[in-house]
């Protein structure tokens, strides 16, 4: 069974930063494109980053490619986000997702994925 845990999130200021954990059982992350995806109330789910399996040549959105950062270790089987510099329009519930045979031009879209997590809510306060 394929278990996908998020974490770290929370309720923080403009400007600050958090860092989200996604702790996977059941697959192996260096074997899977893993990815991050949010989802403000009444908006469809959208594409903040991806890691390609196999590599660590990360994909961002432009928007906010200057303020977060995904990364992984292996060893842990553990994705993470780190979001700096944090806005309001942040907020939203954040998932991870493996997606086991994506091509690059696949990632961005959500029904790709093969598994996802049950999210963890971020809000920025002004």
């Amino acid at each position: 069974q394929v278990l996908l845990v998020e974490s770290g999130g929370g309720l923080v200021q403009v400007g600050d930063s958090l860092r989200l954990s996604c702790v996977a059982s059941g697959l192996t992350l260096r074997d899977y494109t893993m990815a991050w995806f949010r989802q403000a109330p009444g908006k469809e789910r959208e594409f903040v980053a991806a890691l390609r399996r196999n590599t660590n040549t990360p994909n961002y959105v432009d928007s906010m490619r200057d303020r977060f950062t995904i990364s992984r270790d292996n060893a842990k089987n553990t994705l993470y986000l780190q979001m700096n510099s944090l806005q309001p329009e942040d907020t939203a519930a954040y998932y991870c997702a493996a997606g086991k045979n994506l091509i690059l031009s696949s990632i961005r879209t959500p029904r790709h994925y093969d598994y996802w997590g049950q999210g963890t809510q971020v809000t920025v306060s002004s």
